[in-house]
């Protein structure tokens, strides 16, 4: 499946955004979907991810403030962000897994969010 991710921007610390990643297929039968993102000089961290069925993993930083969802007619994930923080500055990376015999993971292209203080 690709990826594409959008929604990324500027913003104020303080405020809210919300980025999307859409599938070029039905995302129903995906059984994991989320979000990484890397800021400049560190490694990619895990943000969050949801399930098929809705469940959902959030890293502990962004508890409260992140919210992931999926709308599976629109074949899109969202991350609403509020509350933003300048540490949350990074390129946010979507990715879907697939579970058969093996995991196949896909990764979307990226979206910056850069929070100015």
């Amino acid at each position: 499946v690709q990826l594409q991710a959008s929604g990324g921007g500027l913003v104020q610390a303080g405020g809210s955004l919300r980025v999307s990643c859409t599938a070029s297929r039905s995302i129903f039968s995906i059984d994991l979907m989320g979000w990484f993102r890397q800021a400049p000089g560190k490694q990619r961290e895990f943000v969050t991810a949801i399930t098929t069925s809705g469940g959902t993993n959030y890293k502990d930083s962004v508890k409260g403030r992140f919210t992931i969802s999926r709308d599976n007619a629109k074949n899109t994930m969202y991350l609403e962000m509020n509350s933003l923080k300048p540490e949350d500055t990074a390129v946010y990376y979507c990715y879907a897994d697939t579970y058969s015999s093996r995991v196949v993971r896909s990764w979307g292209q990226g979206t910056q969010v850069t929070v100015s203080s």
